[in-house]
C-alpha cells in the first residue's frame, strides 16, 4: 500500500520537491562550512566555535529522531497515557546528562569517550573498548534511522516495492556521506541547527493547530481523544497487563534515562563548544528544545486519536508511524503533510550525519591515531582515515538498512540505549568519580556490559518468539523482558567493581589531576597526555 492509497489527497511528487528543496540548501550550507576546516579540531569539534545556544539547539536536533516525532505521537494515539510515558523518559534523561556529565566531559576530553577513560588508564586497552562500544551503538543506532527511511518513503512520498525502498535508502546513505566528509563536524551541526528549526516549528505549528480546532482548551481535545481512544486517559494500557511487561517499562525508562548520558553521538557535541560554561549552556538550551518539542508531541498524539482515530491510523502504512502525517493532512492537506514529509527525511538525514562523524572520529582517533599508531599519527593523516571510515560506516549503514527493511527495527534502537546505558555509562561515571578504579574494571565494564546486553537482547522477545518480533518463527525468547536494561546496567556497574578490585592498578596521582581538570577546566585545551 502506497501512501496515495493510505491517506486520500496525498501530493507525492509535492513532498519530493519539498524534500529536494530542503536538501539542495543544507548541501549549500554544508559547503559554505567546509571552507575554513583546516585541522582535526575542525573536522572533530568544529573548531570548538559554536556557542551554547548554538550547540543546545544542535544537541536538540541531533536527539529528536524520526522516532521522537513519528514514533511517540502514534504511541499516544494508540496508547494515550503510557505513550506519554517515553517523552518523560527521555526528557528526564537530559538532567543526569547536565549534573553528572556535561560539563565533567568537556573539562576531560578532546573528542572522544576515549580520551576520556585513556586519561589515567592504560591507553591502547581502554581505547579499543570505548572505540568498540561506540561502534556498536552507532551502527545500531544508523541501521533502525536507515531502514525506517525505506518506510518514511512508503509512508510520506507513494513510492513502493523493495527495489524502490532501497533506492531511497541508497541516496539518503549518500547524501549523508557527503554532509559528513565534505562539512565535518561544522557541516553537520548546521544541519542539525536547520532541522531542529524545522522541527520545532512545524511541531508548535500542528500543536496551534490543533489547539484551535478546540477552542485552545487542552481538556476538551482529552475529551474528545478519549472518546475515540479506549482508555487514553487512563495508566496500564501499553503496559500495566500483567507483572512482567510492568517490568518491562521499568527496564525501559532505566535504559533511555540512563543511556542518553552515554549516547557517543550525543557525548561528542560536548566538545564543539569553546568552555565548560558553554557545554552546561548547551545542555539547558537542549532540555527548554526537548521539553517544548515533547509537550507538543502530547498534543499531537491526542490529537490524531481525536481527529483521525485509532482504526484510520492502524490502516494505514506504518500504522502508528503514520498519526503524524495523517493529522498533517486532516489538518491542512497535502501542502501541510509535504511539509511534514521534508522534516521526517530532514530528521533521518542528520541524525545519521551525526552518528556517522561519532563513529569515524571514534576509529580514527581511538584505534588508528592512539592504538594503531600509538599517538604518532599526523591530524592531517588521522582525518583522511575519518573520512575514509565515514564512507565504509556509511556503506555497511547502507546495504543494514536494506537487509533490515521491512522487518521489526524498533528493538534496534532500545538496544542502542540499552549499550549505551550498559557500556558506556557506569564506565564514564566510575572513571570520573571513583579514585579506585583502573583499567580492568573499565574494560569488565564495558566489554561486561556489552556482552550481557546482546546475549539478552538476542535471547528476547524482541528478536523471536512474538508476531512482533523480528523473527517470529522462532523460540528463543528464554529472557522475558524486551529491553534488557534492568539486567544488564546494574551488572555492568558489578562488573566494574569486580575487575577493579581484583585488579592491583591504582593511580591516584592521575586521578586527582583528572578530578582537577574536570572540576576547573584547566588544561582542558591540551591533548590528552601519557
Amino acid at each position: 500500500m502506497t501512501l496515495a492509497e493510505g491517506v486520500s489527497g496525498s501530493n507525492p511528487t509535492l513532498n519530493i520537491s519539498i524534500f529536494g528543496a530542503f536538501v539542495v540548501i543544507t548541501l549549500f550550507v554544508v559547503f559554505r562550512a567546509s571552507r575554513n576546516q583546516r585541522t582535526a579540531a575542525d573536522y572533530y569539534a568544529a573548531g570548538r566555535a559554536f556557542t551554547g545556544a548554538q550547540n543546545g539547539i544542535a544537541i536538540s536536533g541531533d536527539y529528536l529522531s524520526a522516532a521522537s516525532f513519528l514514533g511517540i505521537a502514534g504511541l499516544i494515539a494508540l496508547n494515550g497515557y503510557d505513550g506519554f510515558l517515553y517523552s518523560i523518559g527521555f526528557l528526564v534523561a537530559w538532567l543526569v546528562a547536565l549534573l553528572l556529565v556535561a560539563e565533567l566531559l568537556r573539562n576531560t576530553g578532546k573528542y572522544t569517550m576515549g580520551d576520556v577513560l585513556a586519561f589515567r588508564m592504560r591507553q591502547r586497552p581502554v581505547r579499543a573498548a570505548a572505540a568498540t562500544s561506540t561502534l556498536v551503538v552507532s551502527l545500531f543506532y544508523l541501521l533502525a534511522q536507515m531502514a525506517g527511511a525505506g518506510g518514511l518513503i512508503s509512508l510520506l512520498l507513494g513510492i513502493d516495492g523493495n527495489v524502490g525502498q532501497a533506492v531511497v535508502i541508497s541516496v539518503v546513505g549518500v547524501i549523508m556521506i557527503l554532509y559528513v566528509l565534505i562539512g565535518g563536524m561544522k557541516g553537520t551541526t548546521w544541519v542539525q541547527i536547520i532541522k531542529a528549526a524545522l522541527l520545532i516549528v512545524g511541531a508548535a505549528a500542528m500543536t496551534l493547530w490543533v489547539l484551535g480546532k478546540y477552542g485552545l482548551n487542552l481538556s476538551t481535545l482529552l475529551g474528545d481523544a478519549a472518546k475515540n481512544v479506549s482508555g487514553a486517559l487512563d495508566p496500564g494500557k501499553q503496559y500495566g497487563k500483567t507483572g512482567i511487561t510492568q517490568l518491562d517499562f521499568v527496564s525501559l525508562a532505566l535504559a533511555l534515562v540512563l543511556g542518553t548520558a552515554g549516547l557517543p553521538h550525543v557525548l561528542m557535541r560536548f566538545y564543539t563548544v569553546p568552555s565548560a560554561k558553554e557545554a552546561r549552556k548547551s545542555v539547558v538550551w537542549a532540555i527548554w528544545l526537548i521539553g517544548i518539542f515533547y509537550l507538543f508531541t502530547l498534543v499531537l498524539g491526542y490529537g490524531a486519536g481525536a481527529i483521525v482515530g485509532p482504526k484510520a491510523i492502524n490502516a494505514a502504512p506504518g500504522k502508528g508511524n503514520s498519526a503524524a502525517p495523517l493529522l498533517a493532512q486532516a489538518l491542512g492537506g497535502p501542502v501541510l503533510l509535504g511539509l511534514i514529509a521534508a522534516v521526517a527525511f530532514a530528521t533521518i538525514l542528520a541524525v545519521v550525519a551525526g552518528l556517522t562523524i561519532t563513529a569515524s572520529a571514534s576509529f580514527a582517533h581511538d584505534v588508528y591515531a592512539n592504538v594503531i599508531k600509538k599517538g604518532e599519527a599526523s591530524p592531517e593523516k588521522e582525518v583522511r582515515v575519518a573520512r575514509i571510515t565515514a564512507v565504509v560506516i556509511g556503506a555497511a549503514a547502507i546495504v543494514g538498512g536494506i537487509v533490515a527493511n521491512g522487518q521489526n527495527v524498533a528493538f534496534l534502537v532500545a538496544l542502542a540505549f540499552a549499550i549505551a546505558a550498559s557500556a558506556n555509562l557506569p564506565t564514564i561515571l566510575y572513571s570520573l568519580f571513583w579514585k579506585r578504579f583502573n583499567t580492568q574494571g573499565a574494560l569488565w565494564s564495558i566489554y561486561g556490559g556489552l556482552g550481557v546486553c546482546l546475549v539478552l537482547i538476542i535471547f528476547s522477545p524482541a528478536v523471536s518468539g512474538p508476531a512482533t518480533a523480528m523473527f517470529p518463527g522462532g523460540h528463543m525468547d528464554w529472557f522475558p523482558l524486551t529491553n534488557p536494561g534492568l539486567v544488564s546496567i546494574p551488572v555492568s556497574f558489578l562488573l566494574g567493581w569486580i575487575g577493579t578490585m581484583v585488579s592491583g592498578e591504582r593511580n591516584d596521582a592521575k586521578y586527582a589531576e583528572m578530578e582537577v581538570r574536570a572540576l576547573t577546566g584547566a588544561g582542558a585545551e591540551k591533548a590528552v597526555v601519557h
